[in-house]
């Protein structure tokens, strides 16, 4: 079992900025990809970004791109995503995921996802 705590969201006005974390624990966290989702009140989880096990690689969702960053430090067993230029409508629960890496595969869909946080709100306020 992997546990994912997430922290670091909140209110905030539209242009700013916040930076989750999200910290793991029960296995080795850098044999896992791992990845932000989130999911506005109403409608479906939806990707936003991801980090390959070495964080080698990452990819981000149009949305994301270009305004977040995803980073990952193995040997605190922590990911992050900082998320500047918010919008309205980046208003969501933000969770993180954890999933086994098995070569090169990076998934950025939410079933192929094993381990999930409890997931932690994000408001931005226009």
């Amino acid at each position: 079992q992997v546990q994912l705590v997430e922290s670091g969201g909140g209110l905030v006005q539209a242009g700013g900025s916040l930076r989750l974390s999200c910290v793991a624990s029960g296995r080795t966290f850098s044999n896992y990809n791992m990845a932000w989702f989130r999911q506005a009140l109403g409608q479906e989880r939806e990707f936003v970004a991801v980090i390959s096990w070495s964080g080698g690689s990452t990819h981000y969702s149009d949305s994301a791109q270009a305004r977040f960053t995803i980073s990952r430090d193995n040997a605190k067993n922590t990911v992050w995503l900082q998320m500047n230029s918010l919008k309205p409508e980046d208003t969501a629960i933000y969770y993180c995921a954890g999933d086994f890496a098995s070569g090169l595969y990076i998934s950025t869909a939410a079933d192929e996802y094993d381990y999930w946080g409890q997931g932690t709100q994000v408001t931005v306020s226009s």
